[in-house]
Parts: C-alpha cells; structure tokens; sequence
C-alpha cells in the first residue's frame, strides 16, 4: 500500500477529512476521561524544525507521550539537512530510523521532495505556502461550537499567506465559502484562487467581506522572515483588524479565530482576545487532539 502523507489538506478525501475531525473530538474527551491506551508505544515521531515553534512542537511531543510513543526534536543545528545534506538523503535515512516525520521548513517543494524519497508518513507542520494542521484544528474547533462548517461563510481578514492558502483548500474540502479581505499586493496564490473560483472571492472592503460571516479568521500581518516589513505592513493593513466593530457585521453566533502567536492592537484586538467566549485558546489546544487523530490514520492506513 502506498504510503500517505498530510502536506496539504487536498491529501486526504472530504470523507478522510470528516471523519479524522470527529476521531479529534473523540479523543479529546478520552483525555479528559483519563488518557488513552498508549496506541503508539514504540513508536517514534522524527520532528524537524527549519522554523522555531511553540505549540507545534508541544501538541505533536505531548501527543505522542500520551499516546505511548516518543518525539525526537531537531533543530537545523541538530541535521546534516541544516549543513547542507540533500533533502532526498536526509529523508531516506531519517525515515529508516522512525515511524512518521513532521517538518516545519521553508519552501514547500523541500517538504515534497522529502515525501518524496521518505519510507515513512511525513506531515507538515508550516511551510511558506500551506499549514494544514492548524486548519484541523480550526475546523474541529468551529465543529464543537457550532457542528458543520458545511455551507457556511468564512471571511479571511489579512494577509495572503499559508494560512489564508490552507483556508483556500479547506472550503474546498469542507465545502464553504471563502471570503479573503486583503489590501492589494498582499492577494493569495492566483493559481490557488482560480482554481477555486467557485468558492472563493477577493474582497478589499473588510466590512463587506464579514457581513453575515459565520467565522472570522486572521493572522500576523508579517509572517516568521518577513521582520523587516512590519512598519511597511502596518501601514498596508490598516482598516484590516478584526475587531468588535467588524465582528458586529458578522452573524449574531460567528466565531473569530487566530492561529497565534498574535499581535495584539494589529491584526486583532485585545478587546476580542480577552473575551470570556472566545475559543481561540481551545483553538490551540485543539492542536493537539487534531494531530493525534492525524497520527493515528497515517499510522493505522
């Protein structure tokens, strides 16, 4: 049987995807019940970071204890993939010597072609163009709120980037509309948008696009590299906060969602981050219920 990898969310089928959200919920409560039988005991995850992280690296090593197996971190300074290796050899002799890869790295096509050459699942935890696994966690955070994201409307607020493409990807999958209010210059992948034309629209006014929105989501406006364009970026996205007001133009019942680390009084404000009924901090936490679920069908296929 050949092998399946989660580098984007189109890996897997609207059934596969379905079904691993509501296994996510599952073992949230199983957790809270007392734990789990340790379903991956012996088993180790390789986890390669290009990229630093914190709740990547905490929900992906908690979930493998608490599952029975063991996490090895690596840092670029830890790899013969940071010295230079090539990518192909890295990923035949890492996955020799484990059970499933997780990478957080740069470009996407590095992650592809260490898929490509790897003999064991490999999962990606960010790369520049996509970050499949937050989205599980959106989506199994949207569910346990307010059931299926099916036929709802979801209002992207921000900048293009990986998250946006994952949002992109995910209405395919999970069937919804998407909205994506971003200033010119900062648009997804074009390709991306044209191919879910039916689905997707560009709306620069982001009152119009949270009309009667079911969900808002955003993220930092300058992403991990993108430092040195902040004050540039700052200025670009003003007017593109979510806020009390622009959640006013939403559902009375919409959520608003933000992947974190925030910053606050940019792309969000701390009015909406302190709110007692918020759920961006289960959002995170669902991190972790949503990559076990995840490990578990990569590693039971």
């Amino acid at each position: 049987m050949a092998i399946k990898h989660f580098l984007t969310l189109l890996d897997l089928s609207p059934a596969e995807l379905a079904s691993l959200i509501t296994r996510a919920i599952e073992l949230k409560a199983e957790l809270a019940a007392g734990g789990h039988n340790e379903p991956f005991k012996n088993k180790v995850l390789g986890m390669v970071f290009e990229k630093s992280s914190t709740r990547t690296r905490v929900s992906f090593e908690a979930g493998m204890a608490q599952f029975g197996g063991h996490a090895i971190f690596l840092s670029p300074r830890d790899t013969q993939l940071g010295r230079g290796e090539p990518v192909e050899d890295s990923a035949r002799v890492l996955s020799a010597m484990v059970d499933v890869i997780m990478i957080r790295t740069f470009g996407h096509e590095i992650i592809e072609r260490f898929a490509k050459h790897s003999k064991v699942p490999v999962i990606n935890a960010l790369t520049d163009d996509y970050h499949p696994c937050q989205l599980l966690a959106d989506i199994q955070t949207y569910v346990e709120h307010r059931g299926s994201i099916q036929g709802k409307t979801v209002s992207w607020i921000g900048d293009g980037n990986n998250m946006c493409q994952s949002y992109i990807n995910a209405a395919k999958q999970f069937d919804f509309e998407l909205r994506i209010a971003c200033p010119k210059g900062f648009e997804p992948n074009a390709e991306l948008v044209a191919a879910n034309k039916d689905r997707v629209s560009i709306i620069r006014d982001p009152k119009l696009a949270a009309k009667d929105s079911h969900l808002l989501v955003t993220d930092v406006w300058a992403s991990m590299g993108q430092e040195d364009q902040q004050a540039q970026r700052i200025q670009a996205f003003s007017g593109f906060q979510i806020n009390e007001e622009l959640l006013s133009y939403a559902d009375s019942k919409a959520l608003y969602m933000h992947c974190l680390p925030a910053h606050r009084e940019e792309e969000i404000s701390t009015g909406l981050m302190e709110r007692p009924d918020t759920v961006i901090w289960e959002e995170a936490e669902n991190r972790l219920h949503a990559q076990k679920a995840l490990m578990e069908l990569l590693l039971t296929q």
